[in-house]
Protein backbone atom coordinates (compact mmCIF):
# COMPACT_ATOMS: atom_id res chain seq x y z
CA UNK A 1 0.00 0.00 0.00
CA UNK A 2 1.11 3.56 -0.59
CA UNK A 3 0.10 6.85 0.97
CA UNK A 4 -2.16 8.97 -1.22
CA UNK A 5 -2.03 12.58 0.02
CA UNK A 6 -5.03 14.86 -0.29
CA UNK A 7 -4.83 17.34 -3.18
CA UNK A 8 -2.78 20.37 -2.21
CA UNK A 9 -1.04 18.65 0.71
CA UNK A 10 2.52 17.38 0.94
CA UNK A 11 4.17 14.33 2.46
CA UNK A 12 5.80 14.62 5.86
CA UNK A 13 7.68 12.39 8.26
CA UNK A 14 4.88 13.09 10.75
CA UNK A 15 2.55 10.93 8.64
CA UNK A 16 5.10 8.11 8.77
CA UNK A 17 5.41 8.46 12.55
CA UNK A 18 1.62 8.37 12.96
CA UNK A 19 1.38 5.25 10.77
CA UNK A 20 4.02 3.48 12.89
CA UNK A 21 2.14 4.49 16.02
CA UNK A 22 -1.04 2.96 14.61
CA UNK A 23 0.71 -0.38 14.07
CA UNK A 24 1.86 -0.30 17.70
CA UNK A 25 -1.67 0.61 18.81
CA UNK A 26 -2.90 -2.59 17.15
CA UNK A 27 -0.31 -4.57 19.13
CA UNK A 28 2.60 -4.58 16.69
CA UNK A 29 6.03 -5.27 18.17
CA UNK A 30 9.09 -3.78 16.49
CA UNK A 31 11.23 -6.45 14.85
CA UNK A 32 14.12 -4.38 13.54
CA UNK A 33 14.57 -2.21 10.47
CA UNK A 34 14.15 -3.17 6.82
CA UNK A 35 15.41 -1.77 3.54
CA UNK A 36 14.81 -2.45 -0.16
CA UNK A 37 16.47 -0.68 -3.09
CA UNK A 38 14.68 -0.09 -6.39
CA UNK A 39 16.77 1.04 -9.37
CA UNK A 40 15.50 2.45 -12.65
CA UNK A 41 17.82 1.46 -15.52
CA UNK A 42 18.14 3.02 -18.94
CA UNK A 43 20.32 1.71 -21.82
CA UNK A 44 23.57 3.55 -22.57
CA UNK A 45 22.81 4.04 -26.25
CA UNK A 46 25.86 5.40 -28.03
CA UNK A 47 24.15 6.05 -31.35
CA UNK A 48 20.59 7.35 -31.15
CA UNK A 49 20.02 6.59 -34.85
CA UNK A 50 20.62 2.88 -34.40
CA UNK A 51 17.44 0.99 -33.42
CA UNK A 52 17.74 -1.13 -30.30
CA UNK A 53 16.21 -4.55 -29.73
CA UNK A 54 16.81 -4.66 -25.97
CA UNK A 55 14.40 -3.14 -23.40
CA UNK A 56 14.46 0.66 -23.28
CA UNK A 57 14.15 0.60 -19.51
CA UNK A 58 13.60 -1.79 -16.64
CA UNK A 59 13.68 -1.93 -12.86
CA UNK A 60 16.11 -3.73 -10.58
CA UNK A 61 15.25 -4.64 -6.99
CA UNK A 62 17.30 -5.84 -4.04
CA UNK A 63 15.44 -7.18 -1.00
CA UNK A 64 16.89 -7.34 2.49
CA UNK A 65 15.40 -10.79 3.07
CA UNK A 66 16.97 -12.13 -0.14
CA UNK A 67 20.57 -10.79 -0.04
CA UNK A 68 21.88 -13.35 -2.55
CA UNK A 69 19.27 -12.48 -5.19
CA UNK A 70 18.52 -9.56 -7.51
CA UNK A 71 15.25 -9.06 -9.34
CA UNK A 72 14.63 -7.47 -12.74
CA UNK A 73 11.17 -6.19 -13.67
CA UNK A 74 10.60 -5.54 -17.38
CA UNK A 75 7.26 -3.76 -17.32
CA UNK A 76 6.89 -3.37 -21.09
CA UNK A 77 7.50 -7.11 -21.59
CA UNK A 78 5.59 -8.15 -18.47
CA UNK A 79 8.54 -10.17 -17.20
CA UNK A 80 10.16 -10.59 -13.80
CA UNK A 81 13.51 -12.38 -13.59
CA UNK A 82 15.40 -13.63 -10.55
CA UNK A 83 19.20 -13.48 -10.80
CA UNK A 84 22.25 -13.85 -8.58
CA UNK A 85 23.14 -10.64 -6.73
CA UNK A 86 26.52 -10.59 -8.48
CA UNK A 87 24.74 -9.64 -11.73
CA UNK A 88 24.97 -6.00 -10.60
CA UNK A 89 28.78 -6.15 -10.83
CA UNK A 90 28.53 -7.71 -14.29
CA UNK A 91 26.20 -4.94 -15.45
CA UNK A 92 28.61 -2.26 -14.25
CA UNK A 93 31.44 -3.85 -16.22
CA UNK A 94 29.38 -4.26 -19.40
CA UNK A 95 28.13 -0.65 -19.24
CA UNK A 96 25.10 -1.50 -21.37
CA UNK A 97 22.70 0.04 -18.88
CA UNK A 98 23.03 2.92 -16.45
CA UNK A 99 21.20 3.41 -13.17
CA UNK A 100 19.22 6.62 -13.71
CA UNK A 101 17.25 6.73 -10.47
CA UNK A 102 17.80 4.78 -7.25
CA UNK A 103 15.06 4.76 -4.62
CA UNK A 104 15.53 3.48 -1.09
CA UNK A 105 12.53 2.03 0.72
CA UNK A 106 13.33 1.85 4.42
CA UNK A 107 11.61 1.79 7.78
CA UNK A 108 10.51 -0.47 10.62
CA UNK A 109 9.32 -4.06 10.61
CA UNK A 110 6.68 -5.26 13.08
CA UNK A 111 5.32 -8.57 14.29
CA UNK A 112 1.57 -8.43 14.78
CA UNK A 113 0.17 -11.87 15.60
CA UNK A 114 0.37 -13.91 12.37
CA UNK A 115 1.10 -10.76 10.37
CA UNK A 116 4.35 -9.14 9.41
CA UNK A 117 3.98 -5.41 8.82
CA UNK A 118 6.51 -3.02 7.34
CA UNK A 119 6.07 0.73 7.32
CA UNK A 120 8.60 2.99 5.69
CA UNK A 121 9.53 5.89 3.48
CA UNK A 122 10.71 6.14 -0.09
CA UNK A 123 13.68 8.48 -0.62
CA UNK A 124 16.18 8.97 -3.46
CA UNK A 125 19.65 7.58 -2.82
CA UNK A 126 21.13 11.05 -3.32
CA UNK A 127 19.00 12.96 -0.80
CA UNK A 128 16.58 12.71 2.10
CA UNK A 129 13.71 14.22 0.11
CA UNK A 130 10.57 12.24 0.95
CA UNK A 131 9.06 10.73 -2.21
CA UNK A 132 6.50 8.41 -0.69
CA UNK A 133 5.30 6.35 2.25
CA UNK A 134 4.46 2.70 1.88
CA UNK A 135 3.29 -0.27 3.91
CA UNK A 136 3.73 -4.01 3.40
CA UNK A 137 1.45 -6.57 5.06
CA UNK A 138 2.15 -10.30 4.97
CA UNK A 139 -0.03 -13.02 6.46
CA UNK A 140 2.67 -15.55 7.33
CA UNK A 141 0.62 -18.80 7.73
CA UNK A 142 -0.56 -18.81 4.08
CA UNK A 143 1.41 -18.61 0.83
CA UNK A 144 -1.66 -18.76 -1.41
CA UNK A 145 -2.68 -15.30 -2.60
CA UNK A 146 -6.32 -16.27 -3.07
CA UNK A 147 -6.66 -18.07 0.28
CA UNK A 148 -5.11 -15.18 2.20
CA UNK A 149 -7.02 -12.45 0.34
CA UNK A 150 -10.01 -12.33 2.70
CA UNK A 151 -7.78 -12.25 5.80
CA UNK A 152 -5.72 -9.40 4.36
CA UNK A 153 -8.84 -7.48 3.34
CA UNK A 154 -10.19 -7.77 6.89
CA UNK A 155 -6.86 -6.57 8.26
CA UNK A 156 -6.90 -3.64 5.82
CA UNK A 157 -10.40 -2.63 7.00
CA UNK A 158 -9.24 -2.63 10.64
CA UNK A 159 -6.14 -0.68 9.66
CA UNK A 160 -8.12 1.96 7.77
CA UNK A 161 -10.44 2.41 10.73
CA UNK A 162 -7.48 2.82 13.09
CA UNK A 163 -5.56 5.34 11.01
CA UNK A 164 -8.71 7.32 10.12
CA UNK A 165 -8.85 8.40 13.78
CA UNK A 166 -5.63 10.36 13.21
CA UNK A 167 -7.35 12.77 10.77
CA UNK A 168 -4.31 12.79 8.51
CA UNK A 169 -4.30 14.61 5.12
CA UNK A 170 -4.68 11.54 2.93
CA UNK A 171 -5.07 7.79 3.15
CA UNK A 172 -3.36 4.50 2.34
CA UNK A 173 -4.34 2.93 -0.97
CA UNK A 174 -4.06 -0.69 -2.04
CA UNK A 175 -3.60 -1.35 -5.75
CA UNK A 176 -3.82 -4.94 -6.96
CA UNK A 177 -0.80 -6.08 -8.96
CA UNK A 178 -1.60 -8.10 -12.07
CA UNK A 179 0.58 -11.08 -11.22
CA UNK A 180 -1.00 -13.16 -13.96
CA UNK A 181 0.29 -10.72 -16.57
CA UNK A 182 3.81 -11.61 -15.44
CA UNK A 183 3.13 -15.34 -15.55
CA UNK A 184 3.22 -15.65 -11.76
CA UNK A 185 1.11 -18.29 -10.03
CA UNK A 186 -0.96 -18.25 -6.86
CA UNK A 187 1.92 -19.35 -4.59
CA UNK A 188 3.50 -16.13 -3.34
CA UNK A 189 7.24 -15.66 -3.95
CA UNK A 190 9.81 -12.84 -3.91
CA UNK A 191 9.06 -12.35 -7.61
CA UNK A 192 5.55 -11.30 -6.61
CA UNK A 193 7.13 -8.81 -4.20
CA UNK A 194 9.22 -7.41 -7.06
CA UNK A 195 6.09 -6.83 -9.17
CA UNK A 196 4.41 -5.12 -6.22
CA UNK A 197 7.34 -2.73 -5.85
CA UNK A 198 7.07 -1.84 -9.54
CA UNK A 199 3.34 -1.18 -9.08
CA UNK A 200 3.98 0.86 -5.95
CA UNK A 201 6.63 2.97 -7.69
CA UNK A 202 4.24 3.76 -10.54
CA UNK A 203 1.56 4.82 -8.05
CA UNK A 204 4.00 6.98 -6.06
CA UNK A 205 5.05 8.78 -9.24
CA UNK A 206 1.40 9.32 -10.19
CA UNK A 207 0.63 10.68 -6.69
CA UNK A 208 3.54 13.15 -6.85
CA UNK A 209 2.50 14.39 -10.29
CA UNK A 210 -1.07 14.82 -9.15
Amino acid sequence: MHWQPKPGTTLSTQILAEACQCVETLGGQKDGRWRSVLTFYRPMQRDANVPVEHPRDFLGLSLQEQPAKYYFILRSNRMVVEADASIQVVMEKLQSYKARVILNFEGFQYKLGDFQVRVGKCVPSTSEALRGIMMEIEYIPLSSIEKSRQVLEEFFDIWQETISKKSLPGHFMHIDSNFGDYGLRDLYTSQHTAVQYATCMAQLIAAVRA
